[in-house]
């Protein structure tokens, strides 16, 4: 007679003696949060308002003109969420510190406001250095301290996010002044986390490449300008201000907790090259 076959039970993968502890992704909610940003009224600074109030803080809103933000405060506040407005020229200094000691501290400081002047290295006038170099850098970083100051006196720990350019990781043609700005604001940014950190104050920056904004749009109605920097952004087209809201709240919270003196360079693959 034939042997009934065996039929042995197949091995059992072992069961751990306890169970796998998965780690949890940081929150990019900012519920509680204050942020202020300057500039705020359009644009780059606009995006990145509505991007904080979404994701949950208490943003205030920054401009020399005030129609303009109280009008985004508007809109913000329609959605649900929370915003103010409030005017603040950046280059009067005095005025800064004064509005800094009125407020609570802050969490959040995005520092967009900023300008450019065009032009050939050899036309440049001081006017134009005093303007460029004056809000770029010098305001900024007086916004900072005074900022940073406040958040220091109340243990309030918390981010800078400085919107820099692609122009300070590389150089332009009749850039001269900006690039030199944002250069030193990326220096700066440097520096700051250094200065900061035991203060578990952060500080980064967001590189962009060529934005369509209300600033830059006079200059893409040049179509043979247009078709030169779409050609260098190697992803084929302009940035949009939606390609940096992520980036903007990623900053902001625990996502990036162990980011500092970094920069985030956002520029379709202008600079790879």
């Amino acid at each position: 007679m034939r042997a009934k076959p065996t039929h042995r039970r197949k091995p059992q993968p072992e069961q751990p003696d306890m169970a796998i502890e998965l780690p949890s992704t940081p929150s990019q909610r900012l519920d509680s949060k204050r942020a202020v940003i300057t500039g705020a009224g359009r644009g780059i600074g606009l995006a990145c308002a509505a991007a904080l109030a979404e994701a949950g803080a208490h943003v205030t809103l920054l401009a020399r003109s005030r129609a303009e933000i109280v009008e985004v405060a508007a809109a913000i506040m329609e959605r649900g969420q929370l915003a103010k407005a409030r005017t603040l020229d950046i280059t009067d200094l005095p005025a800064v510190d004064d509005f800094f000691e009125s407020e609570p501290a802050f969490d959040i400081l995005v520092n967009n406001a900023g300008t450019n002047r065009p032009r050939h290295a050899m036309e440049v006038e001081e006017s134009d250095y005093d303007a460029v170099l004056g809000l770029n850098l010098k305001s900024l970083f007086f916004v900072s301290q005074a900022c940073v100051r406040r958040m220091i006196a109340e243990e309030r720990k918390g981010s800078l996010i400085h919107v820099s350019s692609q122009m300070g990781h590389v150089g332009g043609p009749n850039r001269s002044l900006y690039c030199a700005s944002k250069w030193a604001v990326e220096g700066l940014n440097k520096a700051l986390a250094l200065d900061l950190a035991p203060h578990g104050i952060r500080s980064n920056t967001i590189a962009p490449t060529f934005i369509e904004t209300p600033m830059t749009k006079p200059f893409f109605e040049d179509e043979a300008f247009k078709k030169a920097v779409v050609k260098k952004i190697k992803l084929g087209r302009l940035g949009a201000v939606e390609d940096l809201m992520g980036a903007i709240v990623f900053l902001a919270s625990d996502a990036s907790a162990m980011m500092t003196g970094s920069s985030l360079v956002i520029d379709g693959g202008w600079t790879v090259d």
